[in-house]
């Protein structure tokens, strides 16, 4: 899979600091020496391909709206699927597979606990399992951000 210089500078170049605006890139594309319309394509080549899935900002737990994380039990036959389905919703941010009897985790963000509910049972309905709930006790951040070696790859 080949990466062009430019999608390589969006990959890690702005993975912080990414501009906050209400034209952010153009702001990228300024500091590229390129149009806006390159960025924002560059960006939906690497979306369509799945270098990302995102982009966004991350707001630290229930300082706007409320989260949970929660998990489910899925059959490994059925895990795929079902994760498909739970990413459909706007308000899963991302999920993931745990080795574990809970084998499919995920965070859900809403406006508040009554939006928070409905989407939680609307999961349930959409894939016929049940979703635990894991509130926030305590909040730990852990950097995601990291400069990939594309030279070495």
């Amino acid at each position: 899979m080949v990466l062009t210089t430019l999608q390589k500078k969006l990959l890690n170049d702005f993975q912080r600091n990414f501009p906050i605006s209400a034209t952010p890139f153009a702001e990228i594309a300024a500091k590229l020496n390129v149009t806006e319309d390159v960025v924002l394509q560059a960006f939906q080549e690497l979306n369509d391909r799945n270098f990302i899935s995102r982009i966004g900002a991350i707001i630290p737990p229930n300082q706007i709206g409320v989260s949970t994380l929660a998990a489910m039990a899925v059959p490994a036959n059925e895990l795929e699927n079902i994760a498909a389905k739970v990413s459909n919703f706007n308000e899963v941010n991302h999920n993931y597979e745990r080795e574990n009897t809970l084998n499919l985790w995920f965070v859900v963000i809403a406006n508040d606990a009554e939006h928070l509910n409905h989407v939680i049972a609307e999961i349930e309905q959409e894939t016929s399992y049940n979703v635990r709930r894991f509130p926030l006790k305590k909040e730990f951040f852990i950097d995601l951000s990291f400069k990939m070696d594309f030279e070495n790859a």
